[in-house]
């Protein structure tokens, strides 16, 4: 019986190509689109949790609020770490890592540097931490001494080859000599450490040995015991505060308590992130890698549901308008005694095998757009089609799918009367209409949702773009490490100040786009005490900087070469005067400790301007307080060009480097590109929304076409008589047209809301974001309506030129 089944499904198929190509095209758009966002969705839930004991790993932040600035920070203070060793007994290990970016490496006795892009230090207890063993080397000992080093396989076959990078010496930064003590695989791509690729001992470290409670620079990662009970660890936590923290701050302010601090709206807060939760649920400062969000995977998991809804959706609706043709079929098989049953297995085997024949398609789809994805993604994502659990779970899946899209063609078809069908009335039995109506409104409404979210997303994004930032990234052009030019690093900045296509150059480790950073507290003159403390960021720059960013001064002027007196002179932003509680006239002359402690130890600079607030982090958070000293940072160099051919201006800076610093790698950036790699999370989830929302479409329009097609067939002799009262093609075609737009308005209307809650979450995330117009509903609305007469409008115009004759000899 069963081989019958599939003979008569395959007959069917083949009977009808047109039909089963729209279903199975609908059905494999949909599996795929599912299949890819599903591989996306299980990368992001994956990351860290390959490592040993994942579980039990947590990294400890900290939250202070001091000197008017708060600070959520993942990195926290140097002598944390033992101290969690010694003092909790839920501790098991401790490991610290301290960031240090890119770095160059040579080998010992040559020139040539390579840029390695991520490194750090990190203890010696760090490859017992993550179950990290050595492709050479002994992990117990090499890390244990100073200056050693291990490298990652690709960063040792770059440079010596696996097999001989033990023992090898080599160069960092042109300074410090290190030796290479062991190789280990390259870090997954789906860890916080994916990027990293040289590691270097901490014991070589000194700043690694302070015991300083109040500076916060240490990645710190605890492994618990097992059923380490959390609440009563975050109680052991919090401690510290008061245990180390407080008796540590009385050096500089004594007789302060704990109750002090906090009663003046200060705090200090010690919590902890679980490893395998910090990429989808940790934003703050000092990650060591990128992270994403939960909420974009929960955005995706309701896109990948949505397509596989619609595309099942779809299948519906294509089948019950294709049903009115299999009525006699339906009737004769009852009449010969076939059950209900027996149909309904038939039916369902029909849609079964379109289902499986969909997912060799999708298959087919999803490797080929799999490299497209990627890139919309940011990923490296595989199919793993040498992973049994995989295919178990694809073919369940699908199975499912089958049985969800077949079920209500399969008990709609055997609904049909015998006698009635056979006598040429099926069509006005067919069931009623509203299930029908129902999917299409609910493919509209998720299709329009889906408009709604694309343009309010790609509106976010054009207003980054646009904004009003405070300073100019336009044809800026960063040099890279431009401390490898060493000592040449004034005359490299002069012989590029001189290019006829250059305005102006500046000398600096901190730029508005993502570089360095460093907060520090002040004390005011006179006024020493941590209830008038000031905390911001202090950035060392040359006497160019403020004119090359084309950042504005509001108050006071800008640093001048010709004042000695300006090598203790700060300027502050806008934000810092309202810490400070001055206005920028006021301000001017005021004088800040940069040292907090005895009054003899204290380095006074005085306040000369104020420069206008620029956005130095995301749009995602509030301007916080900042000040600019004039320093020797010579981390990158900014180029202002005039408009022009920029190769050929980047030449003639390639060639001034290599002059300078033959040997040194020569890497550059603009200014407007680092700053779009902010918000690189933001532009991916906008490419995948335009994609998917155009499938969306497609299927949704597939349905509709599907019902239309229905509908016309349905009323052929209604059609034929209003033809042959006088009625014209263009009124019938409105007549079946609007029927469908009041489905379409239906679901405009339920998505709108929807949509609008949604994005307003979704925007939460931004401290200066767009207010949602009207215009993205109307623009959503009439997008929907215009697709949707264009999908019907096909069907109407068909049916209303048919030969009224024909359509009343119509069974």
């Amino acid at each position: 019986m069963f081989k019958n089944y599939i003979k008569i499904a395959w007959r069917s198929l083949r009977k009808q190509p047109f039909f089963t190509f729209l279903n199975t095209f609908g059905l494999a758009i949909g599996i795929a689109g599912g299949l890819l966002i599903s591989l996306y969705i299980y990368d992001e839930l994956s990351f860290d949790k390959m490592f040993k004991d994942a579980e039990r790993i947590h990294r400890v932040n900290v939250d202070v609020k001091f000197g008017g600035t708060e600070s959520v920070m993942a990195e926290v203070s140097a002598p944390m770490a033992e101290t969690m060793m010694a003092d909790f007994p839920q501790v098991e290990l401790a490991t610290r890592f301290n960031s240090t970016g890119n770095m160059f490496i040579r080998k010992e006795n040559t020139q040539k540097n390579t840029n390695e892009q991520f490194s750090t230090f990190v203890d010696a207890s760090f490859f017992e931490m993550l179950g990290l063993d050595l492709l050479s080397g002994d992990k117990k000992t090499a890390l244990k001494e100073p200056n050693t080093v291990v490298l990652t396989r690709t960063a040792a076959q770059k440079h010596f080859g696996i097999n001989d990078a033990i023992g090898q010496t080599v160069i960092l930064d042109n300074t410090d000599t290190y030796t290479v003590t062991g190789v280990i695989e390259d870090l997954p791509k789906n860890s916080f450490l994916r990027d990293y690729s040289v590691f270097m001992a901490m014991a070589g470290l000194e700043d690694a040995s302070d015991t300083e409670w109040t500076s916060h620079n240490y990645y710190t990662l605890v492994k618990l015991l097992p059923n380490t009970n959390m609440d009563d660890f975050q109680v052991a936590l919090q401690s510290m505060f008061g245990t180390y923290v407080i008796p540590y701050a009385q050096n500089f302010f004594p007789g302060i308590t704990a109750e002090q601090f906090e009663a003046s709206g200060n705090h200090l807060y010690f919590g902890s992130t679980p490893l395998t939760d910090i990429h989808l649920h940790s934003d703050i400062d000092g990650e060591m890698s990128a992270n994403s969000t939960i909420k974009n995977v929960y955005i995706l998991s309701f896109i990948g549901l949505f397509l596989l809804v619609l595309a099942s959706v779809n299948f519906m609706n294509l089948s019950t308008a294709h049903s009115l043709k299999r009525g006699k079929e339906v009737g004769i098989r009852k009449t010969l005694g076939s059950t209900k049953t027996s149909l309904i297995k038939q039916f369902l085997l029909e849609s079964g095998l379109i289902t499986f024949i969909s997912l060799v398609f999708a298959l087919v789809i999803a490797f080929l757009a799999l490299p497209f994805f990627n890139a919309l993604a940011g990923k490296a994502i595989e199919l793993p089609f040498f992973n049994p659990i995989f295919w178990v779970i694809l073919l369940v899946a699908t199975a499912i799918l089958g049985l969800f899209s077949g079920w209500y063609p399969a008990f709609f078809m055997t609904r049909f009367i015998p006698a009635k069908v056979l006598k040429g009335l099926g069509a006005k039995n067919m069931g009623d209409s509203k299930v029908r109506n129902t999917l299409v409104v609910f493919q509209f409404a998720i299709s329009v949702f889906l408009i709604i979210s694309t343009l309010i997303v790609f509106q976010q994004l054009s207003f980054i773009q646009s904004k009003e930032l405070g300073f100019t990234k336009d044809q800026v052009l960063i040099i890279e490490d431009a401390y490898a030019i060493g000592d040449k690093a004034s005359s490299f900045k002069q012989q590029v100040g001189q290019l006829a296509q250059v305005e102006s150059v500046s000398l600096t480790s901190y730029l508005p786009t993502p570089s360095s950073r460093s907060n520090t507290s002040f004390a005011r003159e006179g006024q020493m005490n941590q209830e008038d403390a000031i905390n911001m960021q202090i950035w060392v720059v040359d006497h160019d900087y403020i004119p090359t960013m084309n950042m504005e001064i509001v108050a006071g002027r800008d640093f001048n070469n010709d004042f000695a007196a300006d090598s203790t002179a700060m300027i502050i932003n806008e934000s810092a005067l309202a810490i400070i509680g001055k206005s920028a006239e006021d301000v001017l002359g005021m004088r800040l400790s940069r040292n907090l402690g005895p009054q003899q130890d204290m380095q006074f600079l005085n306040v000369i301007g104020v420069v206008k607030d620029f956005h130095f982090e995301t749009l995602r958070k509030d301007i916080g307080a900042l000040s600019l000293t004039i320093g020797d940072s010579r981390g990158s160099m900014a180029i202002k060009l005039n408009a022009g051919d920029f190769s050929n201006s980047i030449a003639a800076v390639e060639n001034i480097w290599n002059d300078l610093a033959p040997g040194q790698p020569f890497a550059y950036r603009f200014m407007d590109d680092a700053f779009n790699t902010t918000y690189q999370a933001e532009q991916n989830l906008g490419r995948i929304f335009v994609v998917f929302t155009i499938l969306s479409i497609l299927i949704a329009c597939l349905g509709l076409f599907g019902l239309a097609a229905f509908n016309a067939e349905k009323r052929t002799k209604e059609i034929g008589v209003r033809k042959v009262l006088g009625a014209s093609v263009s009124q019938i075609a409105f007549k079946l047209t609007i029927d469908f737009l009041k489905l379409v308005g239906i679901a405009i209307l339920i998505s709108l809301p929807f949509g609008w809650y949604a994005m307003s979450k979704w925007l939460e995330d931004f401290s200066y974001k767009i207010d949602i117009g009207w215009q993205v509903f109307v623009l959503a609305a009439l997008a929907a309506i215009i697709i949707s007469i264009l999908t019907v409008s096909y069907q109407s115009i068909k049916a209303a030129i048919v030969n009224p004759v024909k359509s009343l000899r119509t069974e």
